[in-house]
């Protein structure tokens, strides 16, 4: 298998990492509702949206200073807290209620207990890839399923919306998310997802790919100016054979633009000499945000027809914005593997936006009605 097809199947691992959380969230927003987990009293009312990137900005701060000052380790911890009791509510949906206790008056489902433990002692003891992947496929969809009962359509579109905006400051402005990423990448924490593009892989002794990155600006930046990328008039005049020619500082600089504008022929030479990646990387958030509109359509719109897809029932809108989700990660992934770093819910979210509305359209619903402002206005 030559590296292109390892790609493409990593890139297919990734998609169904995103569909496995999108249809799992589906699955259990009735169950979750039923259970007493829809907690906010308007879940018409935008502002609980504003509320939570508020919450967004807060906790990411605290990470990083806590990266900064020294507490990596207890940050991890508390990540790993996290992981068990959001798998805690998964657990106690899907595991059979075969095994039970009374504690202080309250029935305690030993099982789905047992389970949320398991999840953080895997993640304690042995973080490797696909316990990583597991532990944030049913973070994924607790997460999604919980928050998309209690986010109206209005308020899910506001969270995507002003998350897409805040994403791109972070990584092309203030670069603050790259940093993070940085740290839980070292974390060895279900933050960021990762497939791996070989069998041999092993999260667990890779080096840290942020790091390496920017080890290498810095390399550059002892040696004086940054290298000047070469631009599409040269790179057709070396040709194919002649890319090797370039060292490796002036490869890793050329911009998408100048990619763009050259054939597939020169740009396969180009990621023949740049430097092999051993996985990709994403956000767990990167799956849960588009999610939570997901599972809101299905969960507070009351349109026909009503679906079956992997078993699992949903309407048009729901099934639009995972749609455009699944879109806007195939273009996420196609620029990624151009060897540098993107936001992505712009496009994640940007998709699912668009699906949903599209969905909502064809269910015969109005705009208004489609975008949840019909009582408000």
């Amino acid at each position: 298998m030559d590296d292109r097809e390892r790609k493409l199947l990593a890139c297919a691992g990734i998609a169904g990492i995103f569909l496995a959380i999108q249809f799992g969230a589906l699955a259990l927003v009735e169950p979750f509702q039923q259970e007493g987990h829809q907690v906010v009293e308007d879940t018409t009312d935008p502002t609980i949206s504003v509320l939570y990137v508020g919450a967004i900005v807060v906790v990411t701060a605290l990470m990083l200073a806590a990266m900064k000052y020294g507490g990596d380790e207890a940050l991890r911890l508390i990540i790993i807290f996290a992981s068990g009791y959001i798998s805690l509510f998964v657990f106690q949906v899907i595991v059979p209620n075969v095994l039970t206790v009374d504690v202080g008056g309250s029935t305690v489902d030993v099982i789905a207990w047992l389970g949320a433990a398991a999840v953080a002692v895997a993640l304690y003891s042995y973080p490797e890839w696909y316990v990583i992947d597991a532990a944030g496929i049913v973070m994924g969809i607790g997460g999604a399923g919980l928050f998309g009962i209690n986010f109206g359509i209005l308020p899910a579109l506001v969270l995507l919306v002003v998350l897409a905006v805040y994403d791109a400051i972070s990584v092309y402005g203030t670069e603050h998310m790259l940093t993070l990423a940085s740290g839980v990448m070292d974390m060895r924490v279900p933050v960021v997802l990762v497939v791996p593009l070989t069998l041999s892989y092993s999260f667990l002794d890779a080096e840290n790919p942020v790091d390496g990155e920017d080890e290498g600006e810095d390399d550059q930046s002892d040696q004086g100016d940054d290298p000047e990328p070469p631009d599409a008039a040269e790179l057709r005049e070396l040709g194919p054979e002649g890319i090797s020619e370039l060292p490796e500082q002036r490869l890793t600089a050329i911009e998408d633009e100048t990619v763009e504008a050259v054939d597939d022929e020169i740009v396969a030479a180009i990621q023949e000499e740049l430097p092999g990646r051993d996985a990709l990387f994403i956000g767990l958030g990167d799956a849960v945000i588009p999610t939570v509109l997901v599972a809101s359509a299905a969960f507070f719109v009351e349109t026909d027809p009503t679906l079956s897809v992997f078993g699992v029932s949903a309407n048009l809108p729901a099934l639009g914005a995972i749609a455009g989700t699944v879109a806007g990660l195939s273009i996420l992934l196609w620029m990624v593997l151009k060897g540098r770093a993107h936001a992505g819910l712009p496009l994640l979210n940007g998709g699912a936006i668009a699906g949903y509305l599209l969905g909502a359209l064809l269910s015969g619903l109005s705009l208004l009605e489609a975008l949840g402002v019909d009582g408000v206005l």
